[in-house]
Protein backbone atom coordinates (compact mmCIF):
# COMPACT_ATOMS: atom_id res chain seq x y z
CA UNK A 1 0.00 0.00 0.00
CA UNK A 2 1.52 3.33 -0.84
CA UNK A 3 1.92 5.87 1.79
CA UNK A 4 -0.72 7.93 0.33
CA UNK A 5 -3.18 5.49 1.46
CA UNK A 6 -1.95 4.76 4.58
CA UNK A 7 -1.58 8.06 5.51
CA UNK A 8 -4.72 8.81 4.38
CA UNK A 9 -6.37 5.49 5.91
CA UNK A 10 -5.05 6.26 9.05
CA UNK A 11 -6.00 10.01 9.15
CA UNK A 12 -9.39 8.90 8.00
CA UNK A 13 -10.18 6.88 10.54
CA UNK A 14 -8.65 9.27 13.22
CA UNK A 15 -10.82 11.82 11.94
CA UNK A 16 -14.22 9.77 12.16
CA UNK A 17 -13.63 9.37 15.93
CA UNK A 18 -12.23 13.39 16.43
CA UNK A 19 -15.44 14.40 15.23
CA UNK A 20 -17.15 12.17 17.32
CA UNK A 21 -15.70 13.52 20.33
CA UNK A 22 -16.39 17.24 18.88
CA UNK A 23 -19.48 15.99 18.09
CA UNK A 24 -19.85 16.08 22.64
CA UNK A 25 -18.94 19.88 22.24
CA UNK A 26 -21.00 20.80 19.44
CA UNK A 27 -23.97 19.02 21.07
CA UNK A 28 -23.52 20.82 24.37
CA UNK A 29 -23.27 24.12 22.40
CA UNK A 30 -26.48 23.76 20.78
CA UNK A 31 -28.23 22.27 23.71
CA UNK A 32 -26.75 25.01 25.71
CA UNK A 33 -27.71 27.60 23.48
CA UNK A 34 -31.34 26.18 22.90
CA UNK A 35 -31.84 26.47 26.86
CA UNK A 36 -31.00 29.48 27.30
CA UNK A 37 -28.73 32.36 26.45
CA UNK A 38 -26.63 32.65 30.02
CA UNK A 39 -25.98 28.87 29.88
CA UNK A 40 -24.19 29.10 26.42
CA UNK A 41 -21.99 31.86 27.98
CA UNK A 42 -21.33 29.92 30.83
CA UNK A 43 -20.64 26.76 29.01
CA UNK A 44 -18.14 28.69 27.00
CA UNK A 45 -16.13 30.36 29.85
CA UNK A 46 -16.48 26.65 31.38
CA UNK A 47 -15.64 24.74 28.44
CA UNK A 48 -12.22 26.94 27.90
CA UNK A 49 -10.80 26.25 31.54
CA UNK A 50 -11.41 22.96 30.95
CA UNK A 51 -10.12 22.20 27.88
CA UNK A 52 -6.93 24.37 28.66
CA UNK A 53 -6.73 21.71 31.55
CA UNK A 54 -7.49 18.36 29.55
CA UNK A 55 -5.61 18.83 26.58
CA UNK A 56 -2.56 20.14 28.05
CA UNK A 57 -2.48 17.08 30.19
CA UNK A 58 -3.27 15.00 26.75
CA UNK A 59 -0.48 16.37 25.24
CA UNK A 60 1.76 14.92 27.69
CA UNK A 61 0.57 11.62 26.85
CA UNK A 62 -0.08 12.47 23.11
CA UNK A 63 3.94 12.91 22.87
CA UNK A 64 4.78 9.05 23.78
CA UNK A 65 3.25 8.39 20.40
CA UNK A 66 6.02 8.79 18.76
CA UNK A 67 8.39 7.16 21.04
CA UNK A 68 5.66 4.07 20.91
CA UNK A 69 5.72 4.58 16.89
CA UNK A 70 9.55 3.71 16.89
CA UNK A 71 9.19 0.68 18.96
CA UNK A 72 6.71 -0.37 17.46
CA UNK A 73 8.55 0.05 13.46
CA UNK A 74 12.03 -1.41 15.63
CA UNK A 75 9.40 -4.37 16.37
CA UNK A 76 10.32 -3.88 20.15
CA UNK A 77 7.22 -5.38 21.75
CA UNK A 78 8.26 -5.91 25.17
CA UNK A 79 10.13 -2.09 25.80
CA UNK A 80 6.75 -1.00 24.29
CA UNK A 81 5.01 -2.80 27.03
CA UNK A 82 6.98 -2.04 29.55
CA UNK A 83 6.60 1.51 28.44
CA UNK A 84 2.60 1.71 28.69
CA UNK A 85 2.73 0.32 31.54
CA UNK A 86 5.17 3.28 33.56
CA UNK A 87 2.79 5.67 31.83
CA UNK A 88 0.57 4.64 34.42
CA UNK A 89 2.65 6.84 36.74
CA UNK A 90 2.26 9.49 34.57
CA UNK A 91 -1.09 9.68 34.26
CA UNK A 92 -1.78 9.41 38.00
CA UNK A 93 0.41 12.34 38.70
CA UNK A 94 -1.80 13.86 35.33
CA UNK A 95 -4.99 13.44 37.27
CA UNK A 96 -3.96 15.21 40.62
CA UNK A 97 -2.96 18.27 38.66
CA UNK A 98 -5.81 18.41 36.17
CA UNK A 99 -8.51 17.57 39.11
CA UNK A 100 -6.91 20.38 41.53
CA UNK A 101 -7.28 22.68 38.95
CA UNK A 102 -10.78 21.92 37.97
CA UNK A 103 -12.32 22.10 41.57
CA UNK A 104 -10.73 25.07 42.58
CA UNK A 105 -10.92 27.87 39.58
CA UNK A 106 -12.24 30.66 41.21
CA UNK A 107 -8.82 32.45 40.90
CA UNK A 108 -8.86 32.13 37.17
CA UNK A 109 -12.56 33.38 37.54
CA UNK A 110 -11.81 36.32 38.90
CA UNK A 111 -8.54 37.22 37.64
CA UNK A 112 -10.20 36.70 34.23
CA UNK A 113 -13.52 39.56 35.34
CA UNK A 114 -15.64 36.60 34.72
CA UNK A 115 -19.21 38.23 35.45
CA UNK A 116 -20.54 37.12 38.88
CA UNK A 117 -23.90 35.98 37.40
CA UNK A 118 -21.88 33.19 35.40
CA UNK A 119 -19.70 32.15 38.28
CA UNK A 120 -21.91 29.40 39.75
CA UNK A 121 -22.98 27.80 36.52
CA UNK A 122 -19.50 27.57 35.87
CA UNK A 123 -18.32 26.19 38.66
CA UNK A 124 -20.99 23.16 38.57
CA UNK A 125 -19.97 22.58 34.93
CA UNK A 126 -16.23 22.40 36.37
CA UNK A 127 -17.01 20.33 39.29
CA UNK A 128 -18.53 17.65 37.34
CA UNK A 129 -15.85 17.60 34.75
CA UNK A 130 -13.14 17.21 37.38
CA UNK A 131 -14.71 13.72 38.04
CA UNK A 132 -14.76 12.56 34.47
CA UNK A 133 -10.65 13.58 33.75
CA UNK A 134 -9.39 10.80 35.32
CA UNK A 135 -11.50 8.28 33.00
CA UNK A 136 -10.48 10.70 29.92
CA UNK A 137 -7.06 10.78 30.30
CA UNK A 138 -6.68 6.94 30.81
CA UNK A 139 -9.16 6.45 27.58
CA UNK A 140 -6.04 8.63 25.75
CA UNK A 141 -3.76 6.69 26.82
CA UNK A 142 -5.36 3.82 24.93
CA UNK A 143 -5.94 5.62 21.96
CA UNK A 144 -2.31 6.92 21.97
CA UNK A 145 -1.52 3.16 21.78
CA UNK A 146 -3.90 2.32 18.97
CA UNK A 147 -2.66 5.01 16.82
CA UNK A 148 1.13 4.00 17.48
CA UNK A 149 0.23 0.34 16.67
CA UNK A 150 -1.76 1.49 13.77
CA UNK A 151 -4.85 -0.05 14.96
CA UNK A 152 -7.63 3.28 15.07
CA UNK A 153 -10.13 1.61 14.56
CA UNK A 154 -10.81 0.42 17.88
CA UNK A 155 -10.96 4.06 19.27
CA UNK A 156 -13.08 4.97 16.39
CA UNK A 157 -15.80 2.30 16.80
CA UNK A 158 -15.71 3.12 20.63
CA UNK A 159 -16.53 7.01 20.04
CA UNK A 160 -19.06 6.55 17.87
CA UNK A 161 -20.91 4.47 19.68
CA UNK A 162 -20.09 6.94 22.66
CA UNK A 163 -21.98 9.96 20.23
CA UNK A 164 -24.94 7.88 20.39
CA UNK A 165 -25.38 7.99 24.21
CA UNK A 166 -24.02 11.40 24.58
CA UNK A 167 -26.89 13.72 22.82
CA UNK A 168 -29.74 12.19 24.31
CA UNK A 169 -28.29 12.50 27.92
CA UNK A 170 -27.47 15.88 27.10
CA UNK A 171 -30.76 16.75 25.93
CA UNK A 172 -32.39 15.17 29.33
CA UNK A 173 -30.09 16.48 31.50
CA UNK A 174 -29.82 20.21 30.54
CA UNK A 175 -33.76 20.35 29.92
CA UNK A 176 -34.59 17.99 32.74
CA UNK A 177 -37.25 15.68 33.31
CA UNK A 178 -38.48 12.42 34.22
CA UNK A 179 -38.08 13.24 37.19
CA UNK A 180 -35.09 14.38 36.83
CA UNK A 181 -34.52 18.69 37.24
CA UNK A 182 -32.95 21.07 34.36
CA UNK A 183 -29.25 21.53 35.21
CA UNK A 184 -28.09 23.89 32.06
CA UNK A 185 -24.61 23.22 31.15
CA UNK A 186 -24.03 21.73 34.18
CA UNK A 187 -25.93 18.73 32.62
CA UNK A 188 -23.94 18.52 30.04
CA UNK A 189 -20.99 18.13 32.28
CA UNK A 190 -22.85 14.74 33.61
CA UNK A 191 -23.66 13.54 30.51
CA UNK A 192 -20.12 13.92 29.68
CA UNK A 193 -18.98 12.04 32.75
CA UNK A 194 -20.88 9.07 32.08
CA UNK A 195 -19.83 8.56 28.12
CA UNK A 196 -16.27 9.20 29.65
CA UNK A 197 -16.66 6.20 32.02
CA UNK A 198 -18.73 3.55 29.34
CA UNK A 199 -15.75 4.54 26.85
CA UNK A 200 -13.36 3.00 29.44
CA UNK A 201 -14.81 0.29 30.69
CA UNK A 202 -14.96 -1.25 26.98
CA UNK A 203 -11.40 0.18 26.52
CA UNK A 204 -9.86 -2.01 29.49
CA UNK A 205 -12.73 -5.01 28.19
CA UNK A 206 -10.22 -5.13 25.09
CA UNK A 207 -7.49 -4.64 26.29
CA UNK A 208 -7.56 -7.72 27.91
CA UNK A 209 -9.15 -9.81 25.65
CA UNK A 210 -7.96 -8.70 22.16
CA UNK A 211 -5.53 -10.92 20.89
CA UNK A 212 -3.80 -7.57 19.09
CA UNK A 213 -2.54 -6.69 22.87
CA UNK A 214 -1.64 -9.65 24.00
CA UNK A 215 2.72 -9.58 22.55
CA UNK A 216 3.22 -6.31 25.46
CA UNK A 217 1.83 -7.95 28.08
CA UNK A 218 -0.13 -5.01 29.09
CA UNK A 219 -1.93 -6.43 32.45
CA UNK A 220 1.49 -7.12 34.53
CA UNK A 221 1.84 -5.15 37.30
CA UNK A 222 3.92 -2.23 36.41
CA UNK A 223 6.43 -2.76 39.07
CA UNK A 224 8.48 0.33 40.87
CA UNK A 225 8.97 3.21 38.36
CA UNK A 226 11.35 3.05 36.08
CA UNK A 227 13.14 6.35 36.33
CA UNK A 228 15.14 6.17 32.83
CA UNK A 229 11.77 5.28 31.18
CA UNK A 230 9.91 7.88 33.04
CA UNK A 231 12.45 10.44 32.46
CA UNK A 232 12.55 10.00 28.49
CA UNK A 233 9.12 10.45 28.78
CA UNK A 234 9.63 13.73 31.02
CA UNK A 235 11.86 15.34 27.93
CA UNK A 236 8.98 14.74 25.59
CA UNK A 237 6.25 14.86 27.36
CA UNK A 238 6.41 18.05 29.93
CA UNK A 239 7.14 20.27 26.58
CA UNK A 240 5.25 19.16 24.09
CA UNK A 241 2.40 19.26 27.01
CA UNK A 242 3.47 22.89 27.49
CA UNK A 243 3.41 23.31 23.92
CA UNK A 244 -0.35 22.18 23.96
CA UNK A 245 -1.15 24.09 26.82
CA UNK A 246 0.12 27.39 25.17
CA UNK A 247 -1.55 27.17 21.80
CA UNK A 248 -4.73 25.58 23.39
CA UNK A 249 -5.03 28.33 26.40
CA UNK A 250 -4.10 30.81 23.46
CA UNK A 251 -7.11 29.38 21.90
CA UNK A 252 -9.58 29.04 25.17
CA UNK A 253 -8.75 31.90 26.63
CA UNK A 254 -10.07 34.20 24.29
CA UNK A 255 -13.54 32.95 25.56
CA UNK A 256 -12.34 33.89 29.06
CA UNK A 257 -11.95 37.64 28.10
CA UNK A 258 -14.26 37.92 25.49
CA UNK A 259 -16.76 37.30 28.32
CA UNK A 260 -16.08 40.78 29.47
CA UNK A 261 -17.81 41.71 26.43
CA UNK A 262 -20.97 40.67 27.92
CA UNK A 263 -23.43 37.71 27.27
CA UNK A 264 -23.78 37.70 23.17
CA UNK A 265 -20.10 38.61 22.58
CA UNK A 266 -19.27 35.41 24.86
CA UNK A 267 -22.34 33.25 23.34
CA UNK A 268 -21.04 34.25 19.65
CA UNK A 269 -17.62 33.73 20.26
CA UNK A 270 -18.42 29.92 21.29
CA UNK A 271 -20.11 29.50 18.48
CA UNK A 272 -17.04 30.28 16.48
CA UNK A 273 -14.53 28.46 18.61
CA UNK A 274 -16.90 25.46 18.74
CA UNK A 275 -16.14 25.93 14.58
CA UNK A 276 -12.92 26.10 14.60
CA UNK A 277 -12.53 23.03 17.18
CA UNK A 278 -14.27 21.16 14.68
CA UNK A 279 -11.90 22.04 11.74
CA UNK A 280 -9.17 21.50 13.53
CA UNK A 281 -9.86 18.00 14.21
CA UNK A 282 -8.72 17.79 10.41
CA UNK A 283 -5.47 18.55 10.48
CA UNK A 284 -5.31 16.57 13.97
CA UNK A 285 -5.84 13.36 12.50
CA UNK A 286 -3.45 13.95 9.09
CA UNK A 287 -0.90 15.00 12.16
CA UNK A 288 -1.28 11.94 14.17
CA UNK A 289 -1.38 9.53 10.80
CA UNK A 290 1.41 11.78 9.65
CA UNK A 291 3.89 11.42 12.58
CA UNK A 292 3.39 7.98 13.15
CA UNK A 293 4.43 7.00 9.84
CA UNK A 294 7.37 9.21 10.31
CA UNK A 295 8.24 7.48 13.45
CA UNK A 296 7.90 3.93 12.46
CA UNK A 297 9.69 4.26 9.32
CA UNK A 298 12.28 6.31 11.81
CA UNK A 299 12.58 3.04 14.21
CA UNK A 300 12.76 0.48 10.94
CA UNK A 301 15.84 2.98 10.01
CA UNK A 302 14.30 3.89 6.62
CA UNK A 303 15.07 7.74 6.72
CA UNK A 304 13.70 8.06 3.22
CA UNK A 305 10.56 7.06 3.63
CA UNK A 306 9.71 8.80 7.20
CA UNK A 307 10.84 12.06 4.48
CA UNK A 308 8.17 11.27 2.40
CA UNK A 309 5.58 10.49 5.05
CA UNK A 310 6.48 14.44 5.90
CA UNK A 311 5.62 15.42 2.24
CA UNK A 312 2.30 13.61 2.01
CA UNK A 313 1.40 14.59 5.16
CA UNK A 314 1.75 18.35 4.24
CA UNK A 315 -0.22 17.87 1.24
CA UNK A 316 -2.81 16.30 3.06
CA UNK A 317 -2.87 19.57 5.16
CA UNK A 318 -2.67 22.62 3.05
CA UNK A 319 -5.43 21.07 0.71
CA UNK A 320 -7.73 20.34 3.03
CA UNK A 321 -7.30 23.91 5.12
CA UNK A 322 -7.89 25.52 1.81
CA UNK A 323 -11.42 23.61 1.13
CA UNK A 324 -12.90 23.53 4.56
CA UNK A 325 -11.76 27.41 4.99
CA UNK A 326 -13.31 28.33 1.69
CA UNK A 327 -16.65 26.37 2.39
CA UNK A 328 -16.36 27.77 6.34
CA UNK A 329 -16.98 31.47 4.21
CA UNK A 330 -20.04 30.21 2.24
CA UNK A 331 -22.22 28.65 4.56
CA UNK A 332 -21.51 30.99 7.57
CA UNK A 333 -24.46 32.36 8.18
CA UNK A 334 -26.53 29.31 8.37
CA UNK A 335 -24.11 27.49 10.62
CA UNK A 336 -24.59 30.35 12.96
CA UNK A 337 -28.18 30.31 13.16
CA UNK A 338 -28.17 26.70 13.92
CA UNK A 339 -26.50 26.96 16.89
CA UNK A 340 -28.61 29.74 18.22
CA UNK A 341 -32.01 31.44 18.10
CA UNK A 342 -30.88 35.36 19.60
CA UNK A 343 -30.40 37.45 16.19
CA UNK A 344 -27.79 39.68 17.56
CA UNK A 345 -25.70 36.04 18.59
CA UNK A 346 -26.57 34.74 15.08
CA UNK A 347 -25.38 38.18 13.43
CA UNK A 348 -22.12 38.41 15.24
CA UNK A 349 -21.33 34.74 15.24
CA UNK A 350 -21.40 34.66 11.08
CA UNK A 351 -18.86 37.53 11.06
CA UNK A 352 -16.70 36.32 13.26
CA UNK A 353 -16.33 33.19 11.21
CA UNK A 354 -15.01 35.14 8.66
CA UNK A 355 -11.96 35.66 10.46
CA UNK A 356 -12.38 31.69 11.73
CA UNK A 357 -11.81 30.36 8.03
CA UNK A 358 -8.68 32.20 8.32
CA UNK A 359 -7.22 31.33 11.10
CA UNK A 360 -7.49 27.81 10.15
CA UNK A 361 -5.78 28.29 7.03
CA UNK A 362 -2.52 28.92 9.48
CA UNK A 363 -3.39 26.62 12.00
CA UNK A 364 -3.29 23.50 10.16
CA UNK A 365 0.16 23.85 9.18
CA UNK A 366 1.16 24.88 12.35
CA UNK A 367 0.00 21.87 14.10
CA UNK A 368 0.99 19.72 11.58
CA UNK A 369 4.24 20.90 12.06
CA UNK A 370 4.61 20.33 15.73
CA UNK A 371 3.86 16.69 15.22
CA UNK A 372 6.50 16.43 12.58
CA UNK A 373 9.12 18.18 15.01
CA UNK A 374 8.40 15.81 17.68
CA UNK A 375 8.97 12.87 15.48
CA UNK A 376 12.80 14.03 15.85
CA UNK A 377 12.57 14.86 19.40
CA UNK A 378 12.33 18.86 18.56
CA UNK A 379 10.03 19.77 21.78
CA UNK A 380 11.56 22.98 23.44
CA UNK A 381 11.77 25.32 20.12
CA UNK A 382 8.15 24.93 19.59
CA UNK A 383 6.97 25.67 23.32
CA UNK A 384 9.41 28.99 23.10
CA UNK A 385 8.08 29.62 19.54
CA UNK A 386 4.59 29.70 21.24
CA UNK A 387 4.75 31.59 24.06
CA UNK A 388 6.10 34.15 21.92
CA UNK A 389 3.83 33.68 19.11
CA UNK A 390 0.13 32.54 20.89
CA UNK A 391 0.51 34.31 23.77
CA UNK A 392 2.60 37.68 23.12
CA UNK A 393 1.14 38.49 19.53
CA UNK A 394 -2.18 35.99 19.79
CA UNK A 395 -3.69 36.36 23.30
CA UNK A 396 -2.12 39.77 24.77
CA UNK A 397 -2.21 41.52 21.13
CA UNK A 398 -6.01 40.66 20.87
CA UNK A 399 -6.51 41.64 24.05
CA UNK A 400 -4.79 45.02 23.60
CA UNK A 401 -6.70 45.73 19.78
CA UNK A 402 -10.08 44.61 21.69
CA UNK A 403 -9.64 46.54 24.53
CA UNK A 404 -6.92 49.20 24.56
CA UNK A 405 -6.44 49.63 21.04
CA UNK A 406 -2.29 48.48 19.35
CA UNK A 407 -1.14 50.96 17.32
CA UNK A 408 -2.36 52.64 14.83
CA UNK A 409 -5.59 50.69 15.84
CA UNK A 410 -8.54 51.95 18.17
CA UNK A 411 -9.96 49.67 20.71
CA UNK A 412 -12.62 47.19 18.71
CA UNK A 413 -14.67 46.20 21.23
CA UNK A 414 -15.23 42.68 19.69
CA UNK A 415 -14.08 39.16 19.67
CA UNK A 416 -12.57 39.83 15.92
CA UNK A 417 -9.82 41.10 17.50
CA UNK A 418 -8.93 37.69 19.01
CA UNK A 419 -9.26 35.99 16.09
CA UNK A 420 -7.44 38.64 13.75
CA UNK A 421 -4.65 38.45 16.35
CA UNK A 422 -4.40 35.01 17.12
CA UNK A 423 -4.95 34.17 13.04
CA UNK A 424 -1.53 36.40 12.06
CA UNK A 425 0.42 34.62 15.58
CA UNK A 426 -0.76 31.13 13.73
CA UNK A 427 0.62 32.44 10.44
CA UNK A 428 4.05 32.74 11.63
CA UNK A 429 4.63 29.96 14.03
CA UNK A 430 4.04 27.95 11.07
CA UNK A 431 6.40 30.01 9.02
CA UNK A 432 9.10 28.82 11.85
CA UNK A 433 8.06 25.11 12.01
CA UNK A 434 8.20 24.28 8.28
CA UNK A 435 11.52 26.24 8.40
CA UNK A 436 13.30 24.07 11.29
CA UNK A 437 11.79 20.83 9.35
CA UNK A 438 13.07 21.95 6.16
CA UNK A 439 16.74 22.21 7.75
CA UNK A 440 15.82 18.73 9.88
CA UNK A 441 15.06 16.92 6.53
CA UNK A 442 18.24 18.44 5.20
CA UNK A 443 20.15 16.93 7.74
CA UNK A 444 18.78 13.54 7.50
CA UNK A 445 19.29 13.69 4.09
CA UNK A 446 23.27 13.75 4.30
CA UNK A 447 25.12 10.63 4.15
Amino acid sequence: MSEFKTITRHAGTVLVGQLATMAYGVTDTIVAGRYAEASLAALSVGSAIYMSVYVGLMGVLQALLPVWSELHGANRSGQLGHAFRQALYLWVLLVGVGMAVLLHPEPLLAWARVPPALRGEVLAYLGVLALALPAALMFRLYSTLNQSLGKPQLVTWLQLGSLCVKVPLSIWFAFGGLGLPAQGAAGCAWATLVVHLSMLAVALWLLRTRALYRPYHLWRWPGRPDWKVIGHFARMGVPSGLTILVEVTSFTLMAVFVARLGTTAAASHQIAANLAAVLYMVPLAIGIASSARTSYWLGAGQPARARHAVGVGFGLVLGSAVLLASTLLLVRAPLAALYARSPEVVALAASLLLWTAVYHLFDGLQALGVFILRCFRITLAPFLIYGVLLWGLGLYGGYRLAYQGLGPWPALQTPAAFWMAGAAALALAALAFWLMIWQVLRRERRP
